[in-house]
């Protein structure tokens, strides 16, 4: 997914500064970077389905089934 990374690098810039400036003085309110992420997001989830890859099957929890023995395929 390099395509995003820029967009990620964009985000984490956001993310960092709202973390240090905010939220560590209390502001929890992280609608600044919403912008950013929902861009990044949308660009994650466009690789994902040009790389035919399914989003069920990475937010399936596998933990404490049998899938979580199983190797990748």
């Amino acid at each position: 997914m390099e395509m995003c990374s820029e967009l990620k690098k964009n985000y984490d810039a956001c993310f960092n500064k709202w973390f240090a400036e905010k939220f560590l003085k209390g502001d929890t309110n992280d609608s600044m970077c919403a912008p950013f992420l929902k861009i990044y997001k949308a660009c994650v989830m466009e690789a994902m389905k040009e790389q035919n890859i399914e989003l069920k099957e990475i937010e399936e929890n596998h933990l404490g089934t049998e899938k979580e023995k199983k190797q990748p395929s």
